[in-house]
């Protein structure tokens, strides 16, 4: 069994060796890279198109160097191309470097446990991507951010890009010399989007991270002692209709406050964060999603710094842990870090409250309001076993006044192959409702005590897929501080593909089936789906998915049937039309509310557009309506322009107009309902960031509403100044 276990990891190994020097000279970081630092680095010039071609010779020149002194790591690449006209590589802020554009780097595991890794990526403007991957769960989450500088520099050759990383940013143990992985990377859109690494990746594999390249030669790092304090101020004048829309907005005048962020890293494998009334405020609001016929909550990503510090270890196949339920926290306190092949993660945090939170049932959700004071608790430990691992969760939440919520239970990953990964979880929860009975019928001090479990299969050739999944919840399992927004049911669902790689405008084309059924715990049936379709990637970077279902829904006491025709195609015609993207659905569709079978649809496009390198729009439109026996039951549409300009790599000025809409025919509903309500949300921001927690936010918002006889009216306006800075030793 352990042959087994480790005949997967030994494989990884497989990769070209990487060789990393010291730099002989200082390096500045400007994109030109004849600094004595690089004078006799040994060129990194072996490199693979793994897409569209399938581990070729690249077809165009890519080099790259490693080198590193006492406080930085550094990477430098030239990047030939032979029209350098078309390079794709307008001015944004950090992270938005789509896969559209031209970009490269380099990929980091610095804990060499071949699971995760942190991917350094910028692009010919010096425009910073950083974001952690994770073989474990297949997720890329770009939310994390680090202290590094990039420098691109386009010339009549191509581009190149020098990359340094602070030695106090990236997390490794005490061994040494260290044994790292690296991977090189470069993307370049163009009639395809070509993909080069350094090393081979394998179609139909089960991991990205463990095909790294291994890195030697690294010796004498800084053994840790980093701090960063961050303190921040802020200071707002927000106004409201208080006595109803319609009425003038009134506000309380302005109100100001302060906070601070820490960081320490003890060692260089250990990061200790404490956050006291911290800033949590987003400065761009969640982009808006119709929620009109929904049964479930909606998911929002985290993008909160004090809860992104190994994001990755709060990932679990059961979501039980989701920072975002911790609303209004006035003081948190984390530790993060590895022993040897055991990583682990806790935090504990006090939540004032605010907020919705999620009141789970086996066929639809509600939301609660919090105005409770909570403590929060959430840890995690993860034991590696080569490419597999075993795992234990557990969270906590207790209320003041009385109430609390426990939840634990481990969890495993098994590797036994190249091509066959099996994962799974359970889970016990033991909760006493809080007595506020105003709040939630179940809220009256009433136990609950439940599991969940789910287990999945996932097999990958170059051309054949399988994966399976079964989920078990018991009705009266609660995760207070996760997202399961469903409990009560037993789900079984199964997926198969097979792929084609042709030639000519598509480039991979896959077939494929899905049987999708979930019961309540009583055995009545919940929803079937029996679906068949393709997805083709080709010319223009393009991307389309076309698939029919046929579904059995139950809506109240009823199972009805449900015909759809799903769509999604997104592709890039220009440099300066990013990107046309657009999906949907068309049939029938169920009204849940009124537990019948109506025809509807979903349209959504959304562009990238531009017009130059400083300025950027983005457009997301959608229409959703449903028709039933009667007429129209509704019609909803939200329509949002983002417009961007930016002044550098450090600053820009944004704009964003939202407006939100649903029509409905009151007649055909059961419960009383407003004919039209509609929201129109406009805000402007300028920003200057020096870092990612080194910033001046300057912003402006201002919503309006439709009252009950459908006049727009002003319902909330709001203007702010924000400035933090990070101090570091």
């Amino acid at each position: 069994m352990l042959a087994l276990l480790l005949a997967p990891f030994l494989s990884a190994q497989e990769s070209p060796v990487l060789t990393i020097q010291r730099a002989p000279g200082p390096i500045a970081v400007d994109g030109d890279l004849s600094d004595a630092g690089w004078k006799g680095i040994a060129p990194i010039d072996v490199w693979f198109e793994t897409n569209p071609g399938d581990n070729v010779t690249p077809n165009v020149r890519n080099v790259g160097y490693l080198v590193y002194d006492d406080k930085a790591f550094y990477a430098g690449f030239e990047f030939d191309d032979p029209e350098p006209r078309a390079i794709r590589a307008p001015l944004g802020d950090r992270d938005n470097v789509p896969s559209f554009t031209d970009y490269g780097g380099v990929i980091l595991d610095t804990r060499n446990d071949r699971k995760s890794a942190i991917l350094f990526l910028a692009n010919p403007r010096g425009i910073q991507y950083d974001a952690v991957s994770d073989d474990v769960n297949g997720n890329e989450d770009s939310s994390p951010d680090f202290f590094w500088e990039a420098k691109g520099k386009i010339s009549e050759r191509g581009w190149t890009l020098e990359i340094r990383i602070p030695f106090t940013s990236l997390r490794y143990g005490e061994r040494d010399p260290k044994a790292w992985s690296v991977m090189l990377y470069r993307n370049r859109p163009r009639e395809f989007r070509y993909q080069m690494f350094s090393t081979r990746l394998p179609r139909g594999g089960n991991c990205f991270i463990c095909r790294s390249n291994s890195l030697v030669g690294l010796s004498g790092l800084p053994k840790g002692g980093h701090l960063v304090v961050a303190p921040y101020g802020n200071a707002s004048d927000s106004k409201s209709a208080k006595d109803g829309l319609g009425t003038p907005l009134r506000g309380d005048g302005i109100s100001a406050a302060a906070g601070v962020d820490v960081k320490w890293t003890p060692t260089a494998d250990t990061a200790l964060d404490a956050t006291i009334k911290p800033d949590f405020s987003q400065i761009e609001s969640d982009v808006a999603q119709i929620a009109v016929n929904e049964r479930f909550a909606l998911f929002f990503p985290e993008k909160r710094p004090f809860f992104l510090e190994g994001v990755e270890l709060l990932s679990s196949p059961i979501q039980a842990v989701y920072t975002r339920t911790i609303t209004s926290p006035r003081w948190g306190g984390r530790v993060t870090g590895k022993a040897g092949n055991t990583a682990y993660t806790a935090l504990v945090a006090e939540d004032e409250g605010g907020g919705s939170v999620i009141i789970p049932a086996s066929n639809s959700s509600d939301t609660a309001s919090q105005d409770f004071r909570s403590t929060v608790g959430v840890g995690r430990v993860r034991r590696n076993l080569g490419k597999s691992f075993v795992s234990a969760l557990g969270s906590v939440r207790s209320v003041n006044g009385g109430g609390h919520n426990l939840v634990g239970g481990p969890d495993f990953q098994w590797r036994p192959g190249d091509k066959d990964t099996i994962t799974a979880q359970f889970l016990l929860s033991d909760s006493h409702t809080p007595n506020r009975p105003d709040l939630a019928t179940e809220w009256d001090g009433r136990d609950l005590s439940g599991h969940a479990a789910q287990a999945w299969w996932s097999h990958s050739t170059a051309k054949f897929d399988l994966f399976t999944q079964g989920t078990d919840v018991d009705r009266d399992f609660r995760a207070d501080n996760g997202f399961v927004p469903q409990v009560g049911y037993r789900q079984t669902y199964g997926e198969t593909g097979w792929t084609f790689r042709p030639t000519g405008f598509f480039r991979r084309v896959r077939t494929f089936a899905i049987f999708d059924r979930s019961a309540d715990q009583d055995g009545a049936l919940l929803n079937r789906q029996l679906s068949l379709g393709f997805g083709a990637d080709g010319r223009f970077n393009s991307f389309m998915r076309f698939r029919y279902t046929n579904d059995r829904v139950r809506a109240g006491t009823l199972v009805l049937p449900r015909q759809q025709f799903l769509y999604q195609l997104q592709f890039t015609p220009t440099r300066r039309i990013q990107q046309i993207a657009l999906e949907g659905y068309l049939g029938e569709q169920i009204d849940f509310d009124g537990a019948r079978t109506g025809h509807g649809g979903r349209v959504a496009v959304n562009t990238s557009i531009q017009p130059t390198d400083h300025l950027g729009l983005r457009t997301n439109s959608e229409w959703r309506w449903l028709t039933v026996s009667g007429g129209r039951l509704f019609d909803a549409k939200l329509q949002r322009l983002r417009a961007t300009y930016n002044f550098s790599a450090r600053s820009f000025l944004r704009l964003v107009g939202q407006w939100v809409e649903t029509t409905r025919t009151p007649e055909l509903y059961s419960h009383e309902v407003a004919r039209r309500d509609g929201t129109l949300s406009t805000s402007a921001l300028f920003a200057f960031k020096l870092n990612w927690q080194t910033v001046l936010f300057l912003g402006f918002g201002d919503d309006h509403e439709l009252t009950s006889e459908e006049i727009l009216k002003p319902s909330q306006r709001q203007f702010f100044v924000k400035l933090s800075y990070a101090f570091q030793h």
